[in-house]
């Protein structure tokens, strides 16, 4: 038997309760699209209450002063292109030190001018969605024709211009049995990183059909085994850390896990199109132990501070309070960042205090932030190597 890497699942080097790692601001809502899954119901118009230019360089103050090293700060929408200021902001942000990044959505405004002048403000990376192969497949769930090509377009751009490009699908009935072709896509044109998005009920996200815990489980699995080619992470997955660890202790043994039938097909149709052929990556990408409110705050385009983009509840506002004293002292963000306070199979869970489950879902589907996220298939206690499994998270604290 091999033994394990070291870092399976990485954490901030610094105080999660002091500082976070990761700062999302909404700029604006305004969008042209009318995406199905849409946490934010984005509309055409600007809202007339968002924080506007100064509002927003004090949240980057604010941002500064949890310290060095800086959270990254990510401008997202609806469309952050749709504020004429954009490049001002990230410049501003950029004097002060921070690392900004911009997800932008795949409109006529993702042009090759416009991601020149974000970059030459500042910017270190884009974020894009990817939701489909095909243009058929990813217009459809975006509710736009064209915009597969204005977003390959813009990708393409971005990186010949020297930005780090994220991108991001979203993990919904709609694209389940795609996942390999939109994986094989990738890895083809580049990326830094493909996070899958597993999918939270808010917003229009609501409206559509849940997936069962079974095929999250298969889905996960697919995304660790995608990260031997290429550097993969999850958005509201946060069990894909509980399966780096089982993966590791299981990978040193010779060992397979038993999945179901989802996972045979995107693994059959992945050896189809030749996604695992050639060089694998050096070293896998471990996840990051990051959750909601706990080492991630989300700030909305009206200022509300969130613990996270996918879960409307509000422990302050940045027009009254500081953002680091929301983050710092609010109730709802302590509470979040206690694994002991979790409820149902997260509260039983020996994987909790790496996990711990969507905080966004299990608001979503239960209306209690500290239930059991209802898209998790484990039963708590039944890893068979949990010795192993100890001794590797113990190892990750030292």
């Amino acid at each position: 038997m091999s033994r394990p890497p070291r870092t399976v699942v990485r954490r901030p080097r610094h105080a999660v309760s002091e500082r976070p790692f990761l700062v999302i601001w909404e700029a604006t809502r305004a969008c042209p699209l009318a995406c199905l899954h849409c946490r934010a119901e984005a509309q055409t118009a600007r809202h007339p209450d968002e924080l506007d230019g100064a509002d927003a360089r004090r949240v980057m103050d604010q941002t500064a002063a949890f310290g060095r090293p800086s959270p990254l700060f990510v401008i997202t929408g609806g469309d952050p292109f749709q504020r004429a200021d954009l490049t001002d902001l990230v410049a501003y942000g950029t004097r002060l030190g921070l690392r900004v990044a911009v997800s932008p959505s795949g409109t006529p405004t993702l042009t090759r001018e416009n991601l020149a002048a974000v970059r030459d403000a500042g910017a270190v990376a884009l974020s894009l969605s990817l939701d489909g192969s095909t243009a058929a497949r990813h217009d459809a769930f975006r509710g736009v024709p064209g915009v597969f090509d204005w977003t390959l377009d813009g990708w393409r751009a971005a990186r010949a211009l020297g930005l780090k490009v994220q991108v991001n699908t979203t993990v919904a009935r709609e694209s389940l049995e795609d996942l390999a072709d939109v994986a094989a896509l990738v890895r083809r044109e580049g990326a830094m990183l493909w996070s899958g998005f597993v999918l939270v009920p808010a917003g229009r996200g609501g409206q559509l059909e849940s997936l069962t815990p079974a095929e999250v489980e298969d889905v996960l699995h697919f995304l660790y085994d995608c990260g031997a080619v290429l550097a993969t992470k999850t958005t509201e997955g946060h069990h894909f850390r509980r399966v780096a660890l089982q993966r590791a202790v299981l990978d040193a043994r010779g060992e397979r896990p038993a999945l179901g039938p989802l996972y045979g097909r995107l693994s059959a149709r992945a050896a189809e199109l030749g996604l695992f052929d050639g060089a694998h990556r050096t070293a896998r990408r471990p996840p990051m132990d990051v959750s909601s409110g706990r080492g991630f705050v989300f700030v909305s385009h009206t200022g509300e501070v969130r613990p996270s983009g996918f879960l409307p509840v509000s422990a302050g506002n940045v027009r009254n309070h500081p953002l680091t004293e929301i983050y710092r002292g609010s109730a709802l963000f302590t509470t979040l960042r206690d694994p002991a306070l979790l409820r149902g199979r997260c509260g039983a869970c020996e994987f909790k205090p790496v996990c711990g489950g969507s905080r966004s879902r299990a608001y979503g589907f239960t209306g209690d932030v500290l239930e059991a996220d209802p898209y998790c298939a484990y039963e708590p206690g039944s890893f068979p190597y949990q010795d192993e499994v100890r001794a590797l998270a113990e190892s990750m604290r030292r």
